[in-house]
């Protein structure tokens, strides 16, 4: 796949940072993710997992905003990666009317409450904050399309998978995408629940 045939304003964005055509990676997971299906992509750092996360998020929501209850989530481990992938987001979004907003422990519940009510398409969000959100029925996902975990060996390393089984369950079907530099038991043990029939894309 190559950028020609993306959103125009997401190519423009990619033109102006330098990006000429698709890492190997990405030429072969971003034809997976704009399919719609579930996917695990599997790959080393620098091969440009993040961004192929990103193009395909702005493309699937053809760069516009669209009512106020978020359409793409995506969980991060902790404020210092929701920041970091936010800022990278604001890189491919900036040309856009898409609406950016990460939420996290470290910030005050109540503002959160109010700022996401006055609508967001792209939430990047902590765990426990989206459980958090969500059952005190601060956050409507019935118009989600794509939930994503980015680095997600956040799973392995904390007790974080009862908390993405919480949400996803009252979900209804969206694309499921996880990214993760090798792929563990637990990431699959989400095919039980979420991840049907997923296409795995491997760095070569």
């Amino acid at each position: 796949m190559s950028f020609k045939k993306l959103n125009p304003l997401l190519k423009e964005a990619l033109e102006q940072q330098g990006f000429k055509s698709p890492l190997p990676f990405q030429k072969a997971i971003l034809p997976t993710l704009k399919s719609g299906a579930n996917v695990y992509g599997i790959a080393p750092k620098g091969f440009g997992k993040t961004t192929a996360l990103i193009i395909a998020v702005v493309h699937k929501l053809k760069a516009e905003a669209v009512d106020d209850s978020p359409r793409a989530l995506v969980m991060v481990k902790d404020k210092e990666a929701a920041l970091e992938l936010k800022d990278q987001f604001e890189l491919f979004t900036k040309q856009t009317v898409l609406r950016l907003y990460c939420a996290y422990e470290e910030y005050d519940l109540e503002k959160q409450r109010e700022e996401i009510y006055y609508g967001v398409d792209i939430l990047i969000v902590t765990p426990k904050r989206l459980n958090k959100l969500y059952f005190m029925n601060s956050l409507h996902l019935g118009q989600l399309q794509l939930f994503a975990l980015e680095d997600a060996e956040f799973l392995i390393r904390n007790n974080y998978h009862s908390d993405v089984l919480r949400v996803t369950e009252s979900l209804h079907k969206c694309q499921y995408v996880i990214l993760a530099e090798t792929m563990h038991q637990r990431y699959e043990r989400l095919q039980e629940s979420v991840m049907f029939n997923p296409q795995i894309v491997t760095a070569d």
